[in-house]
């Protein structure tokens, strides 16, 4: 196996033989997702990085590592730092890193798994950019695996609530509307809700990969290997979708001349519009008109969400119960593997939403820890064991998180007041009222203001959208610091999830998933509420009542009241003893 440098060295010959002096890396593949094939981490093979959000620029005589807030420890544990300079996504950004290291460079990228937006802010930098006819990594990779192939299935109305063909007439209305002809899916989540399908072509992320192509006349070009869809599928889909094999996806975007055609330039990949431009296509920036819809969830959705915590609520309450009495001395991966197997007594939990992070002691301050039975530690006495983690149902995707106190002594009054203003933060979010169509943006400092009193802060948004059988990170939704213009409205689930990170010592973070609900009409329009899903107990050893508002007390101890009367009747008794112990007032 090639060491680092090995790699890197091998990569800077290859650019050198494409006529290039340099390769911008980007961690997504070709539908630019957050979860990749293990076939497209050509990231963590570069440079060993395995965060979920990231990319490398490889210059002749310099390389750097970008990501963001959650990943910079992790970063620095997993890249050879000798070889690769760290940087922080969004306070040094790849166009002014590009701009000091790189201008008047060629640099090449591969256009399948590049945004038409992200060429285009790096061109700014003064760098000449080079789509490639092939990612130079994939030669490189010798033991590189094989692409999945994994056959489509159907997620059936009752869950979706919405049949394929109404959901792909108001997409074509919208396109009509706009005077657009069509418009590219390369995303196979926004394709998963359109079609009302599923697969397992993803370790979290229930989907096949595929790319589609909706027209304004309410068809459908779907590119997908035939093989992958069974005959129920196939009349399923119906004559208004036509499934083609992926090779054949140039030939078809080919018969667009002249169309005026709609792709989200943050999502699509650039070589969807060099070959439409190539035909004389009218190319319209617009985001994916899946995204909002699919957002809005559909009563039948918004129940499979309540049914979903049921289910996860008893195993995650029977998951902290135990963790309590026999956690210290586990290894995490252990932790994580009990858990997951409790979510799996039930029928309907097709494997977690995500890598699950279970962190004790420093590694609680990594945002983004995974442990593996490989590399892990065991959990710590007097020390904060953070555990966040979500199930994929057939129903409905959860994410959720705790931070319990392991140990029999309090812990320090220092760490209570940061788990204390954790706490408020959660509390002061979820009690929100605020107009249809405020951007999350805005709702973001209510998580952070408890934190920010006492001169604290942390490095991720405070929550996200959340999918239905689909992904724990639903685009474009979240509260975050940066000033995205997606707004909320009724029937959309997003997280709260305020956290603190002392790195080297300690982390604690609280996760709860809410739905988004009419509070009131008036006359100027809606003002909304969030109704927690979640359903677990919050440890409250951590906490400093004396802290705590009377309205914040009455907030937990009436959310705990509800904890015991959904989750306990399905506990058995010692479980349900401790979960009344766990509920009890404050």
């Amino acid at each position: 196996m090639p060491t680092p440098t090995e790699r890197l060295t091998a990569l800077r010959a290859a650019l050198s033989g494409l006529g290039v002096d340099g390769f911008f890396l980007p961690r997504g593949d070709e539908h630019l997702g957050e979860y990749v094939p293990a076939c497209a981490e050509r990231l963590a093979w570069l440079t060993g990085f395995t965060g979920s959000a990231g990319l490398a620029v490889v210059l002749p005589k310099k390389a750097a590592v970008f990501s963001d807030g959650r990943y910079q420890v992790q970063m620095r544990q997993q890249v050879e730092t000798s070889l690769w300079s760290v940087e922080h996504m969004y306070e040094t950004p790849p166009p002014l890193w590009l701009a000091q290291h790189g201008r008047g460079l060629s640099i090449g990228f591969d256009p399948r798994s590049v945004s038409v937006r992200e060429i285009e802010a790096l061109e700014q930098a003064g760098c000449h950019m080079v789509a490639l006819s092939c990612n130079p990594i994939d030669a490189l990779w010798a033991d590189r695996p094989p692409a999945p192939a994994t056959p489509a299935c159907l997620q059936p109305l009752a869950l979706t609530g919405l049949e394929t063909h109404a959901k792909i007439q108001t997409i074509a209305e919208t396109l009509r509307k706009a005077g657009q002809d069509a418009v590219i899916l390369p995303d196979p989540t926004s394709i998963a809700w359109l079609l009302n399908i599923r697969g397992r072509d993803l370790p979290f992320l229930p989907v096949v990969l595929c790319f589609a192509i909706l027209h304004a006349d309410a068809t459908v070009d779907l590119f997908i290997d035939i093989t992958r869809i069974d005959d129920a599928v196939r009349a399923h889909l119906g004559t208004a979708v036509r499934v083609h094999m992926p090779a054949d996806m140039q030939q078809v975007l080919q018969t667009m001349h002249g169309k005026t055609v709609r792709l989200d330039t943050g999502r699509c990949p650039v070589w969807f519009a060099s070959i439409l431009r190539d035909v004389d296509a009218t190319l319209v920036d617009g985001t994916d008109p899946c995204l909002m819809p699919r957002a809005c969830k559909t009563p039948a959705e918004l129940e499979g969400m309540r049914r979903a915590h049921l289910l996860d609520g008893i195993a995650l309450c029977r998951f902290l119960c135990w963790v309590e009495r026999n956690g210290i001395g586990q290894t995490e991966a252990a932790i994580a593997d009990h858990l997951l197997a409790l979510r799996r007594e039930s029928a309907l939990c097709i494997g977690p939403s995500f890598h699950t992070i279970a962190g004790s002691g420093p590694n609680a301050a990594i945002m983004h820890y995974a442990p593996t039975a490989e590399a892990c530690s065991r959990v710590q006495e007097d020390a904060f064991l953070l555990v966040d983690s979500g199930g994929q149902y057939t129903c409905a995707t959860t994410d959720v998180t705790r931070t319990i106190w392991m140990g029999t002594d309090a812990p320090p009054e220092e760490w209570k007041k940061q788990y204390t203003c954790v706490l408020k933060g959660l509390i002061a979010l979820d009690q929100a009222i605020f107009p249809a169509g405020t951007h999350g943006y805005r709702l973001d400092p209510l998580a952070r203001l408890a934190l920010w009193k006492e001169g604290l802060d942390f490095d991720h948004g405070a929550g996200h959208g959340v999918g239905s059988c689909l992904s724990v990170h639903e685009w474009p939704l979240g509260f975050t610091r940066r000033p995205v213009l997606d707004p909320l409205y009724d029937r959309m689930v997003m997280t709260n999830e305020p956290g603190f990170y002392a790195p080297g010592s300690h982390g604690m973070r609280l996760e709860n998933q809410m739905e988004t609900c009419v509070a009131y009409k008036t006359e100027t329009g809606d003002y909304l509420r969030f109704k927690t899903l979640t359903l677990a107990p919050i440890d409250t050893r951590g906490i400093m009542p004396e802290c705590l508002t009377d309205a914040e007390r009455n907030w937990l101890n009436s959310y705990h009241a509800h904890v015991l009367e959904q989750i306990g009747p399905h506990l058995a008794a010692e479980e349900r003893g401790w979960l009344q112990r766990a509920c009890a007032p404050l």
